[in-house]
């Protein structure tokens, strides 16, 4: 069927660990900044009957920020540099140790852990760095650390997808559902699926229509009611991502070699956007294109629909499309 789009379907990612040195590439996605807004530092009790009590995180202070450095590089040991190769990607609160990681990297990931801590932590509010080793505080830097490695070596082939072991690859060939949810008419020639089911009043049918007016766009869909799904981890919980589009898109490989493009648009910042964005960038795309069997990936992350096209091919002229938003 000459409109259908195919894509792979992920539980997760695995590192391999080809070389002996472990190096990370900190970037804007690296950075966390602690304070009161998402930890409460202080709260009373204060009863019907008897006295209030104030109760703080003060305690955590007579940790050393060493300490701190050793939980998280435990910590990023144990989620994602695995003896087997496979991901423990649940939240755990009990940091006991672990015998079946890889634990000759953990003076390498120590030292990455302490250039994280120096270099992309900041403290709001009287935060301190102590505050890292409550459990979800942990697993978020642990997996903003774990990213910073992955993105050190984008260009060699150590990031591979666990993929699903008996549903592997997905297709617009078998969708089919009602909605009652805003539409917009698809052009057959440019897409498998006859509507656009739409979550906004406007920026996913602008964003149909970009797609539809593009020469470069060869086909395309809207990611609904697919199962096109990209697994992250925010605060140490499994969650599945579900981007808006897939593109199959010209740039300049030809016809028989259209770049896959994951579109994203995206309105106001938050905590959760910009993790599924960052997994998307420095996890899912390069290991699926190391893959080397579902072709080329790009992501792409839109903020206004109505320049979408001066986004996109800005991306299609740089020279990392998958890094660019």
């Amino acid at each position: 069927i000459e409109q259908e789009i195919k894509f792979p379907r992920l539980l997760g990612y695995r590192y391999e660990v080809k070389e002996r040195k472990l190096t990370a590439e900190f970037s804007e996605d690296s950075r966390m900044a602690l304070s009161s807004e998402d930890i409460p530092f202080k709260t009373e009790n204060a009863p019907i009957v008897g006295k209030s009590s104030t109760h703080t995180l003060d305690d955590l202070k007579r940790h050393r920020e060493q300490e701190v450095a050793f939980l998280l590089s435990k910590l990023v040991l144990e989620k994602y540099f695995r003896s087997d190769g496979s991901e423990r990607t649940e939240r755990t609160a009990d940091y006991g140790s672990d015998s079946e990681v890889q634990m000759w990297l953990f003076p390498q990931i120590l030292r990455i852990a302490r250039s994280w801590m120096n270099e992309c932590v900041t403290y709001k509010d009287g935060a301190f760095p102590q505050l890292m080793m409550l459990v979800e505080p942990a697993h978020e830097a642990a997996d903003k650390i774990y990213r910073a490695i992955v993105a050190s070596s984008a260009g060699e082939r150590h990031l591979k997808p666990i993929l699903r072991p008996y549903d592997t690859v997905g297709t617009t060939r078998y969708v089919d559902f009602d909605t009652t949810r805003p539409v917009y008419v698809t052009d057959p020639k440019k897409c498998h699926i006859s509507h656009v089911v739409a979550d906004t009043q406007s920026w996913e049918q602008k964003m149909a229509q970009v797609l539809e007016d593009m020469d470069e766009v060869a086909r395309y869909v809207k990611n609904h009611n697919l199962g096109f799904t990209i697994p992250y981890t925010i605060d140490g919980e499994e969650r599945n991502y579900i981007p808006d589009f897939i593109a199959h898109v010209d740039d300049g490989h030809g016809p028989d070699d259209l770049l896959n493009l994951i579109v994203e648009v995206s309105g106001e910042k938050r905590k959760d956007k910009d993790t599924k964005v960052s997994t998307a960038r420095t996890l899912w795309v390069p290991a699926v294109n190391n893959h080397g069997e579902f072709g080329r990936w790009a992501f792409v992350e839109i903020s206004d629909p109505w320049d979408a096209q001066n986004t996109i091919r800005g991306m299609l002229k740089s020279e990392q499309p998958a890094y660019v938003s």
